[in-house]
């Protein structure tokens, strides 16, 4: 055992009895690599948020203040916080650039400008769905499970005035009225409603905001840096954790452009997200959803959106790595984009990345599958 690791157990055994707590404090991850304001300026929010109630460890560029992983890219970064968060080593983690599978979307929070409300922006990076209703459900339920694991009890829900909005507000009106438990807010406009102005988003009227994720991204940039010119985030909590219906790695996603004093709060509400459990809240909150018929919900709402003509049945062949990027499908088209890929007999995956959806293939057939997609329609030449 080194001195170093000695003396952190003593340091952390005299910290014990001083203050009676003698339970491990939890800790906290972040990747300090891929800032487009250097590594420097993660470390320098890692700084900001040192404090008695959890630990931070880095990966990437370390820190003589903290514990550290050093790293030389951001796919080995990704590599170990991902190992540490499976052997329960970290509890939670802050990082960039991180494609979550199909199903899993983060819930952001922002302090708005109006009267300085804090507000959960549901989603803002991820797909919860491959159609857009469908996913914005889901979205507030997300939502509702990200506020519960911070600490509010019953978190209001507002849907914001978007493409999609009435459908979904039907559809969570039913769930409501099927025994699912939440509380829709009222517009401050004078018609009032569930469905949320632009207003509603300057005041942050509800606890939890529901949007498709790339609204909810464009939103989170402008909430977090309208006072910097955009270059720079200095507001909010970042683009917050990745969820899903069984989703159990608490990863917190912060833009490129995110500055340290986001940074530091990010590493805040990834300490509360994984003291609260947000993965167990998840499963609660869509255990809850399916008692009130979330799943005949979705079903009737796909046979609406069907064509006449049945889907074609499509062999999935033998699963393979899949480490290579194909962007330029539409969202609404990703599944069958896959399909059109395992026709010849190629293993694809469907996927969301940072700049929009993607089909995952192996390296060696990549460009195959590229030509592939070209052929079919699914990708401009």
């Amino acid at each position: 055992m080194s001195k170093k690791i000695i003396s952190e157990v003593l340091l952390e055994l005299a910290d014990a009895i001083e203050t009676g707590n003698f339970e491990k404090k939890i800790k906290v991850g972040v990747t300090t690599l891929g800032s487009e304001h250097g590594s420097e300026n993660i470390i320098k929010g890692a700084i900001a948020a040192k404090n008695d109630l959890f630990d931070i460890v880095l990966i990437g560029k370390g820190h003589e203040d903290f514990e550290s992983y050093e790293t030389q890219s951001e796919d080995e970064a990704h590599k170990i916080m991902e190992e540490l968060l499976d052997k329960g080593e970290i509890a939670s983690c802050v990082t960039m650039h991180y494609n979550f599978p199909i199903g899993v979307s983060t819930v952001g929070r922002v302090v708005t400008p109006g009267k300085g409300n804090e507000m959960f922006i549901a989603t803002t990076t991820g797909t919860s769905a491959t159609d857009r209703v469908e996913a914005m459900v889901r979205n507030a339920i997300y939502g509702i499970a990200a506020a519960k694991s911070v600490g509010i009890k019953k978190p209001t829900v507002g849907i914001i005035n978007i493409e999609g909005a009435r459908q979904t507000e039907k559809l969570l009106s039913e769930l409501q009225k099927n025994g699912y438990d939440f509380e829709f807010t009222e517009s401050q406009r004078a018609d009032g409603g569930a469905v949320m102005r632009g207003n509603d988003l300057l005041m942050g009227t509800p606890d939890v905001m529901v949007t498709d994720s790339l609204t909810g991204n464009l939103l989170m940039k402008i909430f977090s840096s309208f006072t910097t010119g955009g270059d720079y985030e200095a507001q909010g909590y970042g683009y917050g954790p990745g969820v899903g219906e069984n989703y159990d790695r608490r990863i917190l996603i912060l833009s490129r452009a995110s500055g340290s004093p986001v940074v530091a709060k990010a590493l805040k509400y990834a300490y509360e997200v994984a003291t609260g459990e947000v993965n167990e809240k998840a499963r609660e909150e869509y255990k809850k959803a399916q008692a009130a018929g979330l799943d005949k919900i979705f079903a009737e709402l796909k046979n609406k959106k069907q064509e006449s003509k049945p889907s074609e049945e499509v062999k999935v062949p033998e699963k393979e790595a899949v480490t290579s990027q194909i962007a330029g499908v539409d969202i609404m088209d990703l599944e069958d984009a896959a399909k059109a890929i395992w026709k010849h007999g190629i293993y694809a995956e469907s996927g969301m990345g940072c700049t929009g959806p993607i089909i995952l293939v192996s390296k060696a057939n990549k460009e195959k599958a590229k030509e592939i997609l070209k052929a079919d329609g699914f990708l401009s030449e």
